[in-house]
């Protein structure tokens, strides 16, 4: 009878094992991800948790958010930032060096209300024109394109002029809905970001001489207890089979993907 008992509760205990085990595989994975690359993560969802076979949760933000929430101990699993941030956070120990890999890269662009008559921005000569006819202008005050937008405008000489029109916003977010609700004129934020916005339309990116690309990296957190998942999802995201995704969202493939 004991050892009846003792057969039972054993292999009770590999039974809960077995399911402990089954769940910590089909556990979603955690992800914490900039603005930037919102509607490409968003758009591959289903055909990433396809490949990776595990679901994945994600979290947005700014990447200097997201950083934040990082340094302060925030759990993850794996990272979609801007480069310089996936890199500082590398220097930091909260990701693993060796995980790092460039996955895409995003120009600035210019948007208005749906429906607006598109100004001209052809020309490094006709942005400056139509920035100073603008009545106000907007862009994320905490976003990764903020700092290239103001060396733009002290190339241009007009910072004093800009900076009397900008309606400040925290976030692409509510940058964009700024301009849909009629309450800014223009944003000047990523191309990604500004495709996907409601009641707001891409007038087009700004001229080359004055643009500005911003890189995306992936991180796998050092303490990511799902090694395979993350790797799964970084050779993924990596590889061409994504380019299309990118284009369409207003992206590129970065121009070497290659690990640091």
């Amino acid at each position: 009878m004991a050892d009846m008992r003792i057969r039972t509760l054993t292999t009770g205990a590999i039974f809960l094992l077995a399911s402990y085990s089954v769940l910590a595989q089909n556990a979603p994975l955690h992800v914490l991800a900039s603005n930037g690359v919102k509607a490409v993560i968003d758009e591959l969802k289903p055909q990433a948790e396809q490949t990776i076979k595990r679901p994945l949760m994600i979290e947005y933000d700014t990447s200097s958010v997201v950083k934040k929430r990082i340094e302060d101990g925030a759990s993850f699993d794996v990272a979609i930032l801007t480069s310089d941030v996936i890199d500082d956070l590398a220097k930091a120990a909260k990701i693993d060096p060796g995980s790092r890999m460039d996955i895409a890269r995003c120009g600035i662009g210019v948007g208005v209300r749906a429906g607006a008559a598109k100004p001209d921005i052809k020309t490094s000569a006709a942005l400056k024109k139509t920035l100073l006819a603008s009545k106000s202008i907007t862009y994320a005050e905490n976003g990764a394109s903020r700092k290239y937008i103001l060396q733009m405008f002290n190339k241009f000489k007009i910072t004093d002029e800009m900076k009397a029109k900008t309606v400040a916003a925290q976030g692409s977010d509510a940058s964009n809905a700024r301009v849909a609700d009629g309450s800014a004129e223009m944003i000047l934020t990523l191309v990604s970001e500004i495709l996907p916005a409601p009641g707001v339309q891409l007038v087009g990116p700004l001229p080359n001489d004055v643009q500005h690309y911003v890189g995306f990296a992936l991180g796998t957190s050092k303490n990511s207890k799902n090694a395979d998942a993350d790797k799964a999802l970084t050779k993924f995201l990596s590889s061409p089979a994504v380019e299309g995704t990118l284009k369409a969202k207003g992206m590129q493939a970065a121009p070497a993907r290659v690990s640091r």
